[in-house]
C-alpha cells in the first residue's frame, strides 16, 4: 500500500469513527446540494440571456427530521452585494434545526436590470417545486424568506408570480412560481419616497420611470391571490424605515390575506447583528405563525 493510499484509508476510518461516536452513520447530515438555476443561459427579461452561473444551495435536514416545508432564502445587501452568511447559510442552518429545508438563493445583482433578481427568485421556487418529491418537500409548503433588499426580492416574489407554462419543454418552467408563504425581516418593500435609496438605485437606476417605481412598490401589488406573509421590523431601524412593513401589512389586511406584523421595540437594521432577544423573537414567532396556518407541521 502506498503512503497516499494509507493516508486516505486512515482519514476514512477517522470519519467513520467520528460518525459512530456522534450516534451512528445514520445520523450524518446530508451534504448541501448546489444546483444551477439556468444551465442554458440566465434571462435578462428582454428576450436575451447571459452566460453566468446562478445557483441555489439546498440545505436538507437529517433523515427523519424533515417536515416537508422549504424556504427559498433571499439574502440582503442593498442589491449591490449578497450577505450570504448571516442572512443566507446561517438562516438555512436555523431552518434545518426545525426540520425545514433551507434553499439559499445567490441571485444576480440587478445593476439596474430590474427583472433579473425576480427571474432568479421565480426560477428558484419553480426548481424546488419541480424537485419536491426528490428532496422530501411538500409542493404546497414552499415559501420565501428575505432580509432587507432580499426582503424586497421576497416581497416581489409573493406579489409577482405565474402558474407556469404547461407547454414548456423545460419541466421546471411548467411549475408555478407562486410561493405558498413569505417571511420578510426588516424588508425594503416600497420603491417610493420611503424606500432605501441604495436598493432603489441599484435596482431601478438613478431616475427610474414612474411605472417601474409602481411595479416594484410591492405594497401596491397585493391581490387576493397573494400568499400569507409574516413581517418583522425594528421600530428603530434607521436604514430601512419600518413604514415599509407597515404599508405592506395594511395592503395585505385590506385584501384579507393572512398576515402578522411583529413590531420589534429595538435592534435596528440587522437586529443587533443577527443575535439577541429581538432576533430570537422573530424566529420564534414566525415558526409559531407558520404552524398556526398549517404551513409548517
Amino acid at each position: 500500500m502506498t503512503s497516499n493510499a494509507f493516508l486516505r484509508r486512515l482519514c476514512g476510518l477517522f470519519k467513520v469513527g467520528v460518525l459512530l461516536l456522534s450516534g451512528g452513520l445514520q445520523a450524518q447530515e446530508p451534504e448541501a446540494l448546489r444546483v444551477p438555476l439556468w444551465p442554458e443561459g440566465a434571462p435578462l427579461g428582454d428576450g436575451t440571456t447571459e452566460a453566468v452561473e446562478v445557483r441555489i444551495t439546498v440545505h436538507r435536514p437529517e433523515a427523519g427530521k424533515a417536515n416537508g416545508t422549504a424556504m427559498v432564502i433571499c439574502p440582503g445587501g442593498g442589491y449591490g452585494m449578497l450577505v450570504t452568511g448571516g442572512e443566507g447559510h446561517g438562516i438555512a442552518a436555523w431552518l434545518k434545526e426545525h426540520g425545514i429545508t433551507g434553499v439559499v438563493l445567490e441571485y444576480r445583482l440587478p445593476k439596474q436590470r430590474p427583472m433579473v433578481p425576480l427571474l432568479d427568485a421565480q426560477r428558484a421556487v419553480r426548481m424546488v417545486r419541480a424537485h419536491a418529491k426528490e428532496w422530501g418537500i411538500a409542493p404546497d409548503r414552499i415559501g420565501v424568506i428575505g432580509f432587507s433588499a432580499g426582503g424586497h426580492l421576497a416581497s416581489t416574489a409573493v406579489t409577482h408570480f405565474d402558474a407556469g407554462d404547461a407547454e414548456a419543454k423545460d419541466p421546471v418552467e411548467r411549475e408555478s412560481s407562486r410561493p405558498d408563504f413569505g417571511v420578510l425581516v426588516y424588508p425594503v418593500v416600497s420603491m417610493g419616497k420611503l424606500t432605501h435609496g441604495g436598493s432603489r438605485r441599484n435596482l431601478l437606476g438613478a431616475e427610474p420611470k414612474p411605472e417601474l417605481v409602481e411595479l416594484f412598490s410591492n405594497e401596491l401589488q397585493v391581490t387576493e391571490k397573494t400568499p400569507p406573509v409574516f413581517l418583522a421590523h425594528a421600530l428603530d431601524d434607521g436604514v430601512v424605515v419600518p413604514e415599509n412593513s407597515r404599508m405592506l401589512y395594511k395592503a395585505l389586511q385590506d385584501k384579507k390575506i393572512p398576515t402578522k406584523f411583529l413590531e420589534l421595540p429595538s435592534g435596528g437594521h440587522g437586529l443587533n447583528g443577527y443575535k439577541g432577544p429581538m432576533w430570537d423573537a422573530w424566529q420564534r414567532e414566525s415558526l409559531e405563525w407558520l404552524k398556526e396556518l398549517k404551513l409548517c407541521p
